[in-house]
């Protein structure tokens, strides 16, 4: 088993690329969506964030209000440390339940955004960074997500420089042009990756 970890800015096009790896056969473990699996209503999960933060935090149809949560944690490096403090533990249990229904000789992409944040590259055979410039980040952020420039600087500024990724990195993708551009790329990756695998 080849175990990638995937990872890239916010707007740097990560989900772009975690969603054409699968399409060639990866088993795509996608952290971000387990991190909002595990504090949906009903979950321990959910219980404990309004606990900590609040009922402001939520909706008013009992759900998390991401977008508030956000405010309040990338404004406050302690209020972030609190979060990932309790999501982290509940996202690393459904990882391992993922990983061990995958095939052993399964290439097995890890979709996490603070990889370098938080000194994970260890744990990986391969990691791949998505790079794009803060530009390019800023401006899909505005036209995607349709965030406010400010919001979306403060959300940069938050998640490691664009260096500390690079430093990290084993394979780059380079993802300031085309979607098309990124197609190749990705294909170049994966031919890559199967024969690391392929050499065990």
């Amino acid at each position: 088993m080849l175990m990638i970890g995937l990872t890239g800015g916010i707007g740097s096009g990560k989900s772009e690329v975690s969603q054409r790896l699968a399409a060639r056969g990866a088993v795509v473990i996608d952290a971000d969506r387990i991190a909002r699996e595990v504090v949906e209503p009903g979950t321990p999960g959910l219980a404990r964030v309004v606990e900590v933060f609040g009922d402001e935090v939520l909706r008013p149809d009992g759900s998390l209000n991401r977008e508030k949560l956000g405010t309040i944690v990338f404004a406050d490096p302690g209020k972030l440390a609190a979060l990932n403090a309790i999501v982290h533990p509940l996202v690393g249990e459904r990882v391992a339940e993922s990983q061990a229904k995958a095939a052993d000789d399964a290439i097995v992409v890890y979709d996490v955004p603070l990889l370098a944040e938080n000194g994970l590259a260890p744990m990986y055979d391969v990691v791949i960074v998505v790079d794009a410039s803060d530009e390019i980040r800023l401006a899909r952020l505005a036209e995607h997500r349709g965030m406010a420039e400010h919001d979306a600087k403060a959300r940069i500024a938050a998640q490691a420089s664009r260096e500390d990724r690079l430093k990290i990195a084993h394979i780059v993708i380079d993802n300031d042009g085309s979607l098309d551009a990124l197609d190749a790329r990705v294909d170049e990756v994966w031919h890559d990756l199967q024969s690391r695998a392929a050499r065990g």
